[in-house]
């Protein structure tokens, strides 16, 4: 499989510089950033939560967690969770389930990011399949999705010895 059509013919007509990056099949972030070489703080994961009735993308530090608390705040409702695989997956046909690109603009999605994110000169992100992911700046990104910019996580508390 290659990287998702939709998203590349996007960049494409955008101009804008991006790399693929392809990798053996991996399905977990741990798995993707160790295969990419990638700090997990620097690989970015899309979750999709339910907001009511109506679903949103939200896209975080992969090591990191959804903060529901959080997101409560942000949305001023106490109708938020996670959503299944299940319930989004008919929102990304042309993608592997679990390997959606944080490009919710293309699917009709407002697109909440992580301001952890924002702190990093570039940004990696699958591509719409479990092999591919795609590297590219950051500003670019942001200037293509419009994203909200939030403090969206709980960050998991370090190990003794880890570095950023």
């Amino acid at each position: 499989m290659t990287i998702l059509r939709r998203l590349k013919d996007y960049l494409d007509s955008q101009k804008v510089h991006y790399e693929v990056l392809a990798h053996q099949e991996a399905y977990t972030a741990t798995t993707i950033a160790h295969a990419l070489h990638v700090p997990g703080k620097e690989l970015a994961k899309v979750v999709i939560v339910k907001i009511g009735d109506r679903f949103v993308m939200t896209v975080l530090p992969s090591t990191w967690k959804v903060d529901l608390k959080r997101l409560k705040e942000v949305f001023r409702t106490s109708h938020v969770g996670l959503a299944t695989e299940e319930e989004f997956k008919g929102l990304f046909p042309d993608c592997d389930i679990g390997a959606m690109p944080p490009f919710g603009n293309l699917y009709g999605l407002e697109v909440y990011v992580d301001r952890a994110l924002t702190e990093d000169e570039e940004i990696v992100f699958q591509a719409g399949t479990h092999r591919e992911a795609i590297r590219m700046r950051y500003q670019d990104f942001a200037t293509l999705v419009g994203p909200a910019v939030e403090e969206l996580h709980w960050s998991p508390p370090k190990l003794s010895g880890e570095h950023d």
